[in-house]
């Protein structure tokens, strides 16, 4: 558990976002004074004299390189070919207090650690910087907190950047040669912004303590105020994923579909717990541990009516043997790729005639939307293929009292009381990746070659709605799958976990079986 006090030195506010929060006043804070809670107990000067002799040296392996080692100079020069001229900052982000003296697990920035191959925990704080060097060219810079030396009292007095409390991180010169990026000590950063400065962008709202040190030099744009800004350049750079990315990808769906081969063998456990959705989570979220750095988001575990909150993180109902669970999950790999899966499974192991009904329509809506995957389709195709079968469904059934044609008219719409989100985006670091691109880029933009995305439409019809049958009320289905767009259509990286109902109760037959 990391822990520190209420704010750091280089924290004064949480930032929004997926791994960071907003929040809490500055604390004053003393560069040079370990930052120790109210409760430890105080160190005498012969046992500070002790601390600081008597240790050996324990270098990391010469060798040793982060695993997009090649790949991360071809990168950064390409963001940079965008910007000449101009300095750009990219912040890996700052901790964030979960309560009181205890922070939330720590993340990077999706744009550092795409840049850099710096995925870890002791990257809080962190900046990337590219230098210009003349109009055609930048230099990478990482601005970082080295290794904590035996002669102070950091080491083994700080809770929230100790080695003794949060593990070793590497001096400047390992680090160095794990990123092949030129390294200063993090207090240079500051230094860095005196005198004649070129012009600058960076990422705002990732790190506070670089948001107030560059908003207040009215030289400095915000990166996200222009038209073609830093965010998003980054996200359409990232769009095409290359060879080893769709590996890490590949691992990660592989992982995720172990993790749900755990879920179905626990589910006789799962189903005597009062807290059976709890159970599923946890288990699928130790695979995820296992396998990589953990669940790429928080797992939704829905069974029954819940099925039908879209996002239903809370995980703490009750299974019943004649309801559906709907999971949706993914492992994130320690390279930050996550998969993203989602199956709707019968706790009995065997769908009702009128589950299965449903569960049919939207595996024929996810087929539809498959087949709409290929180079030079435009993106929102699939999700429209995959919305035209479900409103002919609908009104087969009844619920819609219109043509498919009808309801699917912009101006329409009624169809999406039943199906209210998109079809599925893009997929890789972030399991929403790329989300900052331009619209023209990504969602009125055409697949490409290369580009790993989800396909994953759903039927949520709510315990509540009047205008549907009671038979149907409470069931939700959703069915999400990975795809890799190839040169001639998509392939299915998921297509080790089954999607039909005959392969599903098969499926988690033999799993139960083997079990017993």
């Amino acid at each position: 558990m990391v822990t520190g006090p209420p704010r750091p030195d280089r924290a004064r506010s949480p930032a929004p976002g997926t791994h960071r929060a907003r929040g809490a006043r500055p604390v004053p804070h003393h560069p040079s004074a370990p930052r120790t809670g109210s409760h430890d107990l105080p160190v005498s000067p012969a046992l500070d004299a002790f601390m600081r002799t008597a240790w050996t040296d324990t270098p990391l392996p010469a060798d040793a390189r982060v695993p997009s080692y090649d790949a991360t100079p071809a990168r950064r020069a390409r963001l940079a070919a965008r910007f000449p001229g101009e300095r750009l900052v990219i912040p890996a982000g700052a901790l964030a207090v979960r309560s009181n003296d205890t922070d939330h697990r720590f993340r990077p920035h999706t744009g550092y650690a795409w840049l850099t191959g710096l995925t870890g925990e002791d990257q809080a704080g962190h900046v990337l910087v590219l230098e210009p060097d003349g109009d055609e060219r930048h230099e990478a810079v990482l601005y970082l907190r080295p290794r904590s030396p035996r002669t102070g009292q950091e080491f083994y007095r700080d809770r929230r950047y100790g080695e003794f409390w949060v593990g070793r991180r590497p001096d400047l010169a390992e680090a160095a040669r794990l990123t092949g990026i030129r390294c200063a000590h993090l207090d240079a950063w500051e230094k860095l912004l005196t005198g004649p400065q070129p012009p600058v962008r960076f990422l705002g709202g990732v790190d506070p303590s670089v948001d107030e040190l560059l908003r207040c030099r009215r030289t400095f744009p915000l990166g996200r105020s222009a038209p073609a800004g830093l965010e998003a350049v980054l996200s359409e750079l990232r769009l095409v994923k290359d060879p080893w990315e769709v590996g890490q990808l590949q691992q990660a769906v592989d992982a995720t579909t172990a993790g749900f081969e755990d879920v179905v063998r626990s589910l006789p456990q799962a189903l005597r717990h009062p807290r059976g959705e709890r159970w599923i989570e946890g288990v699928f979220d130790l695979r995820a541990r296992l396998e990589g750095n953990g669940p790429g988001y928080s797992t939704i575990t829905a069974a029954g009516a819940h099925a039908c909150v879209l996002h239903w993180i809370r995980n703490d109902g009750p299974l019943e043997r004649d309801q559906l669970l709907l999971l949706d999950a993914g492992v994130e790999t320690d390279t930050l790729y996550t998969a993203d899966i989602t199956r709707t499974l019968p706790l009995s192991g065997r769908f009702s005639p009128v589950q299965r009904t449903v569960y049919e329509l939207v595996l024929a809506a996810q087929d539809a939307g498959i087949a709409a995957l290929r180079p030079g389709a435009r993106f929102r195709d699939f999700h429209l293929a995959a919305m035209r079968v479900i409103a002919e469904g609908l009104h087969e059934w009844g619920a819609l009292r219109m043509s498919a044609d009808e309801a699917l008219d912009p101006d329409n719409g009624l169809y999406r009381r039943y199906t209210l989100c998109s079809s599925g985006h893009m997929l890789g670091m972030d399991v929403h990746d790329c989300a900052q691109a331009r619209a023209d880029a990504y969602l009125d933009g055409r697949l490409e070659a290369g580009q790993v995305l989800t396909v994953e439409p759903g039927l949520y019809l709510q315990p509540d709605d009047g205008t549907l049958p009671r038979s149907l009320r409470g069931i939700g289905v959703r069915i999400e799958d990975d795809l890799v767009i190839t040169a001639d259509g998509a392939r299915l990286m998921s297509s080790a976990l089954p999607r039909t109902t005959d392969g599903i109760e098969e499926w988690m037959g033999s799993l139960l079986e083997s079990r017993a």
